[in-house]
């Protein structure tokens, strides 16, 4: 039986004039952190130095995108539902970008961390309020159909425009021929593709929908024309976890074994990382290794080592040149003017220190993973599917900087998990009041 969250999802419905405003508000804020302002921009080392340094000195137009995105959202959510809209930010949620705004305070760059913090803060707030207007079935209907046009227009740009694939003289030489499609890199192109084929199976597993099929195929299609080894390597175990989710539902006992089963793995994992660091960054130790990971995470570790309370100052690691709080941990080379981390759990350790990191933890990946397995959640097949792109992005942190990222599609989608949880669990609470009701 078709499930009530995703299949009518596919059906259009009639809306007022505010949900139309918040629609639209969510479909540009999809599409400014799935495709960005710049698609097939040029990716030769001149132009990535001055858009570089273009951004360490802050990009108005994203600023403007984004605050007027917001205030379209903002305006929607009041209007539908007054005061409440407020109670979308999770409280967690409000203390992690409250401690990133206050590291202005302690860091080297007050004006940068300031302006940073402040655009993430307008990020969350948009991306909570649309799906807390919006409801968990719109935001899944809207979701599918920017996924589903991203993906076509992916494929179709690679096969007519020069700059959709990377090229000979980028400035990581080694990815020319990779596609990446409308978005900035091949590797943010396979995370991409990695969600939607998530979505489209999970689709069509529960719709039967042809066009949902077809839209597998395509994804997994661009994801390997991607070349982005992380996001094929975890896009099946992913879905394998989804599966099991799915699989342990119904039994509580079962749920109960799972959920504790599946938080000691990811400590274990953690522990044996931070434990064995050393052992790891030998066998890394060719800075080219990765795309110059190697040489990335040592830095971040040694300065983690030096300064391990409160970090450098959000959003410093990056595009700020000899700023960066690593610069004087790798020198003049090129992995001096990379623009992220390469891992979002080191890199937010490095920028908000350990404080940080913990919220950050505790916000995106805790409090969601303790929803998973509560018991009242009873639409399975909405919960695999957003399980399968939880564990995704957990791991995916590991190996890419996603974590209070606005240019990162993955934050984006770590915020709708984050918040069709929260939207999702309010109309279960909701439907069991008017069914108490009614008796």
């Amino acid at each position: 039986m078709a499930n009530e969250a995703l299949a009518p999802a596919i059906v259009p419905v009639r809306a007022d004039f505010a949900t139309r405003i918040a629609e639209t508000g969510f479909v540009i804020l999809l599409l400014l952190i799935i495709v960005g302002l710049q698609p097939f921009d040029t990716r030769t080392p001149a132009v990535i130095a001055a858009k570089n340094a273009a951004s360490a000195a802050g990009d108005w137009v994203r600023q403007v995108a984004f605050l007027g995105t917001f205030a379209l959202i903002a305006f929607a959510a009041f209007r539908k539902r007054g005061v409440m809209a407020l109670t979308a930010m999770p409280v967690m949620m409000i203390l992690l970008l409250t401690w990133c705004l206050a590291s202005a305070v302690w860091g080297d760059e007050p004006d940068v961390i300031a302006r940073r913090a402040v655009l993430a803060a307008i990020f969350v707030a948009s991306m909570m309020m649309s799906v807390d207007t919006l409801g968990t079935e719109r935001t899944l209907a809207l979701w599918r159909g920017v996924m589903a046009a991203v993906i076509l227009l992916d494929i179709a740009s690679c096969l007519v425009i020069h700059n959709a694939v990377h090229q000979s003289d980028d400035v990581e030489a080694a990815l020319a021929g990779s596609w990446r499609g409308l978005h900035s890199h091949k590797n943010a192109a396979g995370s991409v593709a990695a969600t939607a084929a998530a979505m489209f199976l999970y689709f069509w597993l529960e719709t039967r929908r042809r066009s949902d099929l077809l839209l597998f195929v395509a994804s997994v299609f661009f994801l390997v024309m991607t070349r982005s080894k992380s996001s094929l390597g975890l896009l099946p175990v992913a879905i394998m976890g989804g599966y099991l989710y799915r699989l342990v539902w119904r039994n509580q006992l079962d749920r109960a074994i799972a959920a504790t089963a599946a938080a000691l793995l990811f400590l274990v994992f953690a522990v044996a990382v931070t434990v064995e660091w050393g052992f790891l960054a030998r066998i890394l130790e060719d800075p080219q290794n990765f795309t110059g990971r190697a040489a990335i995470w040592q830095a971040e570790v040694a300065y983690v080592h030096d300064h391990p309370l409160l970090g450098a100052g959000f959003g410093t690691f990056g595009n700020t040149g000899t700023r960066s709080p690593i610069y004087d941990y790798v020198g003049p080379g090129w992995v001096s003017q990379i623009g992220e981390g390469h891992n979002g759990y080191l890199e937010t350790l490095v920028t908000i220190g350990v404080i940080g990191c913990l919220l950050s933890v505790i916000a995106v990946i805790a409090v969601p993973f303790f929803q998973f397995w509560s018991a009242k959640r009873s639409d399975a097949p909405l919960n695999a599917f957003l399980f399968t792109l939880f564990v995704f992005n957990t791991l995916h942190n590991f190996m890419e900087s996603d974590f209070i990222n606005v240019t990162s599609a993955q934050w984006g989608q770590m915020l709708l998990i984050v918040a069709l949880l929260k939207v999702s669990g309010r109309e279960t609470d909701e439907r069991q009041r008017q069914l108490e009701w009614r008796r």
